[in-house]
């Protein structure tokens, strides 16, 4: 059971570990693009390119589609991204339970963003834990735990494609073990628990009077969405690439500025006050326009120096 990107490299997994999978459930072909025509999931594509029959219910709680499932006898059902909640009557089926595979070290961000609130939150390590899913939110015992260091140049699309083959990698050893009763799930603690909720295109809109450090792992942790923008000459101008700058002396937040010479290296090409230190740019894309470096940018619009972008 899976619906994005994310979930893709455990299938192929599977498949390759000569694993019989009866079923792939994933969500409903959603309408996208400017005709809003329906849009396979990628876990949908691939499962097809493999010949496995694909199932899309609306809803997995109906008593028909838990009928369906049931007919289907699995031995363990494996999740990773599905998108909806699996009622207890779908837990129950499986003799080895459902295994879920979620992108943090919990119990620590649990819920909706984990990879995100990871960037967020500055954490120098992330990873995966492979779980046995109960009834609440991302709170059953966990089987396994890999740890992933977070690089300053992670965002949350990099990031969640290096967890998501680290998953991959940890599935086969777990479900051996686990169906052996050679594994003993771990309780977690949820003393120590914290929660992620989901991202809104609202959060994307910088406020140039936070610190530069906090702008910088906002960027991050919004590629590739919901993205993080400023508007200049009336238009959005979305902010994709940058690096703070913390020896940089700022000036009213917002405040477009040169930067030195020394900095050129790190491919920024001018730099914005904010709260606390300087973000420098490296690469944005104006409303109606390709993306392209800061450098390039600023050659078409000279006027951004000194100019005082919106908080």
């Amino acid at each position: 059971m899976g619906t994005p990107e994310f979930a893709v490299p455990p299938l192929e997994r599977l498949l390759l570990s000569k694993y019989e999978v009866v079923a792939v459930y994933t969500q409903p072909d959603r309408p996208s693009g400017r005709g809003l025509a329906p849009v396979p999931s990628p876990v949908k594509i691939a499962a097809l390119a493999a010949g496995l029959p694909v199932v899309q219910p609306a809803k997995l709680k109906s008593p028909e589609a838990v009928d369906q499932l049931k007919a289907l006898q699995p031995d363990v059902i494996v999740v990773a991204a599905f998108g909806q909640i699996l009622p207890q009557s779908v837990l129950d089926i499986p003799r080895y339970g459902c295994i879920n595979i979620h992108p943090s070290l919990l119990p620590k961000h649990r819920g909706a963003s984990p990879v995100a609130a990871a960037i967020l939150a500055g954490d120098e390590f992330t990873g995966v834990s492979i779980m046995l899913l109960d009834k609440g939110m991302d709170t059953g015992p966990v089987l396994a735990l890999a740890q992933v260091p977070v690089a300053g140049q992670d965002t949350t699309g990099t990031l969640t494609a290096k967890l998501s083959l680290v998953g991959a990698w940890m599935l086969p050893d777990v479900l051996v073990r686990w169906t052996r009763g050679a594994l003993s799930p771990r309780p977690q603690d949820d003393s120590k628990a914290t929660y992620s909720v989901p991202l809104n295109k609202e959060e994307g809109e910088i406020d140039w009077r936070l610190p530069a450090v906090v702008l910088w792992r906002r960027v991050r942790a919004f590629q590739p969405w919901p993205g993080c923008y400023t508007r200049w000459q009336g238009k959005q101008l979305k902010i994709i690439e940058v690096v703070p700058l913390p020896g940089e002396q700022g000036a009213e937040p917002g405040t477009v500025i040169a930067v030195a010479p020394v900095r050129r290296h790190t491919e920024v090409a001018f730099g914005v006050a904010t709260g606390d230190g300087v973000m420098g740019i490296s690469q944005v894309q104006l409303e109606g326009k390709r993306a392209m470096s800061a450098a390039e940018f600023q050659r078409g619009q000279r006027q951004i120096l000194s100019a005082v972008l919106p908080s």
